[in-house]
């Protein structure tokens, strides 16, 4: 029942009660039972509107899920099943936790991840589960961790930047579909040229290398190259290592099949070992290249 015609219906029945005041007095009585009925159909239809399935069971409409504890767990509109238009996430805290664009179940807009206290953690151009355009990454202080650029088919290309979590820059330099390609900085923490070093098509030239000391005089790099020496001590919980070919590839804690905490490692076609790649809490926090 639409609220236009209960409202039609209210005023109906309150001309009525005014008309015939004088003459039945039980009048007021059937007025109250059918006033009741009609706030009861009011409520059930308001309820109604959400968590709905249609004939065949498909999730049609807007839906609320909640947690046990009553807040909401997410919110958005399905259309024959499949998630539609924004969506939103939150904490059990009731903060935020994503905003997300879907079609057909799939997502394809703007989307927002956010930190449990609050803080925005990364937003971009989500198209089916790739980034396109530009992506911001950041700290949970709120200062800017990455900001890059993605193609249309998803990978890094044009400037492309990293950031201490004091706000400083910590690398900066161009990527080409996914790769590498031109002088890459690298900064300490006080914003301090550390090193550059030179890329072709994701291939470092170790003629190119050169280091900063804190006065910003450089010195060639020993271009020695090595691979990871394996530890002997026993692992502890939740560490992992992941090897291809005998090879070294990852290593370090891990959540939910995710590197937390650790080092990823990439060698050139001879087998050598190029730079490697070291995570802190799920994100990067530094690239040593040898």
């Amino acid at each position: 029942m639409s609220v236009n015609l209960i409202f039609y219906c209210y005023l109906v029945i309150f001309g009525s009660c005014v008309y015939n005041y004088k003459n039945n007095k039980m009048f007021y009585k059937v007025i109250f039972i059918v006033l009741l009925v009609f706030s009861f159909n009011f409520s059930y239809s308001q309820s109604d509107t959400i968590n709905r399935k249609s004939d065949v069971g498909a999730k049609i409409g807007y839906w609320i899920v909640k947690f046990d504890n009553g807040k909401i767990k997410e919110e958005g509109t399905y259309i024959d099943g499949k998630k539609e238009g924004l969506w939103k996430s939150y904490y059990e805290n009731g903060n935020k936790q994503n905003e997300i664009v879907y079609k057909k179940n799939r997502p394809n807009g703007y989307a927002k991840f956010y930190y449990e206290n609050g803080n925005l953690s990364e937003e971009g151009l989500w198209k089916i589960n790739k980034w396109v355009g530009e992506y911001k990454m950041y700290h949970q202080n709120g200062n800017l961790s990455y900001d890059w650029k993605y193609s249309e088919k998803g990978k890094r290309t044009g400037e492309q930047k990293y950031y201490h979590s004091n706000g400083k820059i910590m690398i900066e330099g161009k990527w080409n579909e996914g790769k590498e390609d031109g002088v890459i900085k690298q900064y300490d923490e006080t914003g301090k040229l550390v090193s550059e070093r030179t890329f072709v098509d994701g291939k470092q030239d170790p003629s190119s290398i050169k280091y900063y000391d804190t006065n910003n005089k450089t010195s060639e790099e020993d271009t020695v190259k090595a691979k990871p020496k394996e530890e002997k001590s026993k692992w502890p919980k939740g560490y992992q290592r992941k090897r291809l070919n005998g090879v070294l590839q990852e290593d370090g804690f891990y959540e939910k099949n995710k590197l937390k905490d650790g080092k990823k490692y990439y060698y050139d076609e001879d087998g050598n070992l190029e730079k490697t790649v070291i995570y802190k809490d799920f994100k990067i926090s530094d690239i040593q290249y040898n």
